[in-house]
Parts: C-alpha cells; sequence; structure tokens
C-alpha cells in the first residue's frame, strides 16, 4: 500500500483554494500583520507543495531487495549528506542511509529470512541496531556489548529470520543522540503472515503510512521535514487510513489530530486488540511506536501537529511539526 498523492498541489488547484479560505475565514487579525503574512505565506508554501520543491529527496521510501535464494537481502550505504529540512532553510551536513534521512523503508513479512549489508562511508564508527526484532543477539547493533564498530569503510552483515510483526525501527546505537539526531534512522515493518491479520484486510484502510519524528539536527521534523515542507495527508471521504508513529527523537509528542478521532491498535508492534482506544492527542515516548486507523468521515481540511505547542507554532505561523489531514 503506498502514501496516496495529493491532487492539485503547486498546480493551483482546489485544495490550495480550500485551504486558503478555511485560513483566512478564521484570521480575525488585519491583513497588515507581519504575522498574519507569514503566517499565510507559510501555509500557501505548504499547500503549494513545498515538500516536492526541496531539492534534497525526501526519505521512507520503500527499498527493494535482491532475492538470494530465501534470503531478501537489503544493501545500504551508510553516507555523509547535505539535507534541507524546508525549501529556504540552509542545508544541514547530515548522516543518511542510501542518502536520505529518514532512510529506506525495509518491509518484510513475518517468517521470511533476510541478510541486511551495510558500508560505512562515515568518517566514524558506528552500528545498526534492529529496534523493536526479536534477532540474534549477536547482530542486536550495540558496540561493545554485541559487536565491534563498523569503522569507516568497512561493512557489516547480519542474516536472521524475521520472527515478529509491527512497526519497528532501525537506527545507529554508537554515539547514537549524535548520529540518530544527525539521520541515522529508519522504518522497518514487518507484515503478519497471515494476510487477514495484515491492516489493509484487518481494518480494511486504503493508506498505510510511515511518520517518524525526530528533534535534533534541523528541529523539529516529521519524516525529516519541517512545515511548510512536511508533507500533507490526503484521502477521500470514507476511506480509512493505517499511521505508524515512530518516536526517533528525544522528547515526547503529543500529536493532536482536529475534527477526527484515531482508534489506537498497536504499541510498539504488539497488537492492543480488546484494549484498543479511541483519542484525538497520542503521546508517543522517545522509541515507541503506536500505530492509529482514522476514519476519514468529515470533509475538510484537518490539521494535525504536536501538541506541546513550541514544536509547532510562533508568533510568525506554523513550523516544525506540523501537517494537515485533507478529507474531499
Amino acid at each position: 500500500m503506498l502514501e496516496r498523492s495529493v491532487p492539485g498541489l503547486g498546480k493551483g488547484g482546489p485544495i490550495e483554494l480550500l485551504v486558503l479560505y478555511h485560513v483566512l475565514e478564521k484570521s480575525q487579525a488585519p491583513y497588515d500583520s507581519i504575522s498574519v503574512a507569514l503566517m499565510i505565506a507559510g501555509v500557501k508554501s505548504f499547500v503549494g507543495g513545498e515538500w516536492q520543491k526541496v531539492p534534497t529527496p525526501y526519505g521512507t521510501q520503500l527499498i527493494t531487495p535482491r532475492i538470494d535464494g530465501d534470503t531478501k537481502v537489503f544493501e545500504m550505504t551508510i553516507d555523509r549528506i547535505k539535507h534541507q529540512t524546508t525549501l529556504l532553510s540552509a542545508p544541514l551536513d547530515a548522516f543518511g542511509y542510501n542518502g536520505t534521512w529518514p532512510g529506506p523503508t525495509i518491509r518484510v513479512t513475518e517468517g521470511e529470512k533476510i541478510r541486511t549489508i551495510f558500508k560505512n562511508n562515515l568518517q566514524e564508527s558506528t552500528g545498526v541496531h534492529y529496534h523493536g526484532l526479536r534477532i540474534p543477539n549477536k547482530f542486536d547493533g550495540v558496540p561493545g556489548v554485541t559487536q565491534d564498530p563498523i569503522k569507516p569503510g568497512a561493512s557489516f552483515t547480519a542474516e536472521f529470520p524475521i520472527r515478529n510483526s509491527g512497526s519497528h525501527m532501525y537506527h545507529s546505537h554508537l554515539n547514537a543522540t549524535d548520529q540518530v539526531g544527525h539521520g541515522l534512522l529508519g522504518a522497518f515493518i514487518v507484515d503478519p503472515k497471515d494476510p487477514a491479520q495484515r491492516p489493509d484486510r484487518k481494518y480494511g484502510v486504503t493508506q498505510d503510512i510511515v511518520w517518524i519524528s525526530n528533534d535534533s539536527l534541523g528541529g523539529f521534523t516529521i519524516n525529516g521535514r519541517g512545515f511548510p515542507a512536511t508533507k500533507p495527508l490526503a484521502a477521500k471521504l470514507g476511506e480509512r487510513i493505517y499511521i505508524r508513529f515512530m518516536n526517533e527523537g528525544v522528547m515526547m509528542h503529543p500529536w493532536h489530530l482536529h475534527g477526527l478521532d484515531m482508534e489506537v491498535v498497536a504499541r510498539d508492534g504488539h497488537p492492543l486488540g480488546s484494549a484498543a482506544f479511541v483519542c484525538d492527542t497520542l503521546s508517543v515516548a522517545p522509541g515507541e511506536r503506536w500505530d492509529v486507523v482514522i476514519d476519514c468521515n468529515e470533509p475538510g481540511v484537518w490539521a494535525f501537529h504536536c501538541h506541546i505547542l513550541l514544536h509547532a507554532e510562533g508568533a510568525d505561523g506554523m513550523f516544525g511539526m506540523v501537517t494537515a489531514l485533507i478529507v474531499s
């Protein structure tokens, strides 16, 4: 399942007009106010598709493995990169897997066997930890505990069966505050072996969306981008979507969706079953993963943001951890 593209963005389409109508309708400040002008300019750039105009690539794209017998092989490089969180922000000296921050999304099925090969092109050592996965201890990725660091110029290969389904992550576990904060992070999704337990069949969802928060280099980001360069979510009225919140930062982020509810169905890869609950604000602590289902049953442009407002909005308008769910 793929995230839906947003029709009309950057083309003067109806979505821009709808969003701007909502902003102007609700704004009571005089239009010559600098802060209001900046706020409107930010929203206009957001709905104009700024996320597509940032010159550095958008992360979280699925990586296609090569097949070696009964094993899926994922090969990645660990690189120094230049990364922009918004169109107007200065390029940052960052790190990335396969040249992107976040890195590519690894997606496999419970019961499969995989091999990962990471080549370290940095000028410093690193390690790769598979956060949430049940794997042999020797591949846990903690230098000095389970294995040696991956030195500059070296590669590390891990091969193991996939034992537990759910939303997981991979990231550095050496000087992690710095290296993860600089972009060494990615999503690792494992679909249940039973097709009936997969989100599209179990919940009737048509989109499966990775949402990785970080709060170090580059400020407050969703999938490596800050507003107005965050990617909008778009759904048709009556559609159901699935979001996998993953916190790779060092702060808690309470994600608040205007106008709609979230049904929280899994935590750290474990289905909640009868303990599932409904909310409109969900706090995601560092290292946690929460999966939610959203019934898109109310049309409109619904703000979706971290409700620690210092992470999302100031006198000059919105920034950082803000996007919108557009139901049309």
